[in-house]
Order: structure tokens, then C-alpha cells, then sequence
């Protein structure tokens, strides 16, 4: 688990928000002996009826710690970076309560998840990169060894979690896409 840490510690020298997932898994380690560790490539983004041209290839690289939970709800903690709508370097960091709806033994134990992520997160068109709250809801779609989070930011959570104008007033929402794969057993964090 140190090594693990070390490499994300190191890493984070230009995202505060992996310093803060780090932090997370060190003060849930002891409870978590069977959680998850999962690497989380963020990818694709869809503003519901647009007419503005938004960057909607939201690349970037994060991680999402599941802790151990012998109950169908588990916490997360997650940290991420990627490309925002308008193609700069966004930072998040934050934990989620989830609850397992469905998990089927077959297909790599398929299951679904949903539940509520609760985060910081930095943008440089939003309080000049001064970090923000946001809650949204989210749904996972996945298996023992990937899995697909899919969150939706309806265009009245920008506005009351930003404070901002919208600048597409014909937007009404986004959905985000990420995929995630258990690296839990390939790195040596035990």
C-alpha cells in the first residue's frame, strides 16, 4: 500500500485532488481488507440539446477507492483530472454513498450500483480555480473487472453549484462518462 501511495503522491505535484484521495484510502485502510481500487479513465461528455460546440472528449485519468462493506450500500472515495467542456484541466476530489441494486454471478459478477457523489472541484472559468461543491447523481454498470459510471449534471445543479451564468442557455444537461478497471489485482497494495 505504500508503494501505491508513494506513486500517487509523486504524481500529484500538479493535482492537489490525488493528494486527497490518497489521504482517503490511508485513513480507511485498516477497516477495508477486501475494498476495491479501481483506475478511472474519464472520457466522454453529452450536452443535451446544445447549440454551442463544447468539448465533449473529456480525457484524463483518476482513481475510485470502494470500501469494504458487508451491506448492499458502500462508500467511495474518488480523485480525478480531465479535460472540461471547454478543453482546460478540471480537478475533482470526493467520496459517494452507492447501494448495489442487482449482482448477478455469471458475466464476471455483473452488477449496478446507484447513488450520490458529493465533491470538490476546481475549473479555471469558475471562482478563477478556487475549488466548489457539487452533489450528483450516478449509476455504475459494471463487473469484477470493469465497469462504466454514467453521472448526470441537470443545467439547474450548474447553476446553484457554480453561481455562474450559463453560456448556452439551450443546454439542459450533461451526462459524463467514465470507465473503470479493477487494478486492485495487479498492483501489490496489501
Amino acid at each position: 500500500m505504500g508503494v501505491a501511495c508513494s506513486l500517487v503522491m509523486k504524481m500529484s505535484r500538479t493535482n492537489p485532488a490525488l493528494i486527497a484521495f490518497c489521504a482517503a484510502i490511508v485513513l480507511g485502510w485498516p477497516q477495508a481488507a477486501s475494498a476495491e481500487i479501481s483506475a478511472v479513465l474519464n472520457g466522454k461528455s453529452y450536452h443535451v440539446n446544445s447549440s454551442h460546440n463544447w468539448n465533449e472528449d473529456n480525457y484524463g485519468l483518476g482513481f475510485e477507492y470502494r470500501f469494504d462493506s458487508r451491506s448492499p450500500w458502500h462508500f467511495i472515495a474518488m480523485a480525478n483530472g480531465f479535460r472540461d467542456s471547454n478543453s482546460k484541466m478540471s480537478y475533482m476530489a470526493g467520496g459517494g454513498l452507492h447501494r448495489r441494486l442487482f449482482q448477478w454471478q455469471r458475466l464476471g459478477e455483473l452488477y449496478v450500483d446507484v447513488g450520490l457523489n458529493a465533491f470538490l472541484m476546481t475549473r479555471r472559468d469558475v471562482n478563477d480555480n478556487r475549488p466548489f461543491p457539487g452533489v450528483l447523481p450516478s449509476v455504475t454498470v459494471g463487473n469484477r473487472h470493469v465497469g462504466l459510471n454514467l453521472t448526470y449534471l441537470p443545467r439547474a445543479a450548474t447553476q446553484s453549484m457554480v453561481s455562474a451564468d450559463i453560456v448556452d442557455p439551450t443546454v439542459s444537461g450533461i451526462f459524463f462518462m467514465q470507465v473503470k478497471f479493477d487494478i486492485d489485482r495487479i498492483l501489490p497494495l496489501r
